[in-house]
């Protein structure tokens, strides 16, 4: 045999069978692949929002964005009186999304805030 062993020939054939290649061939690295994965899950979560608002504010809610610890803050007003009869807090999350630590710390502290799962339309 060539000077290759079974065991060399094997290890080698393992190691071309995990590396990542895109449709014409060429390599992609681990680092690429990571930041795709990344740009994509943004792209959902971005679209599970815009459909959450858009449910929400087709069912009388006031949606405000906010920053730290949520997505969003809802009210719902008295269409005569104009007086808020409900306040909450909206966390939206596509797919098998995580809390982070930040909002599982203000989940805890708030008892309006409830957790969203959206599934995006595209």
């Amino acid at each position: 045999m060539l000077g290759f062993s079974q065991k060399n020939l094997n290890i080698c054939c393992t190691i071309m069978d995990n590396m990542s290649r895109d449709i014409f061939g060429r390599k992609i690295s681990k680092k690429q692949i990571k930041r795709e994965v990344i740009n994509e899950n943004r792209k959902s979560g971005k679209a599970a929002e815009d459909s959450y608002v858009m449910k929400a504010r087709l069912s009388g809610y006031e949606v405000e964005r906010t920053g730290r610890g949520h997505d969003f803050r809802v009210r719902k007003r008295d269409p005569f009186t104009g007086k808020v009869t409900y306040n909450g807090v909206r966390e939206i999350k596509s797919g098998n999304a995580k809390l982070s630590k930040l909002q599982q710390k203000t989940k805890k502290r708030q008892s309006n805030y409830k957790v969203i799962r959206e599934n995006s339309m595209w």
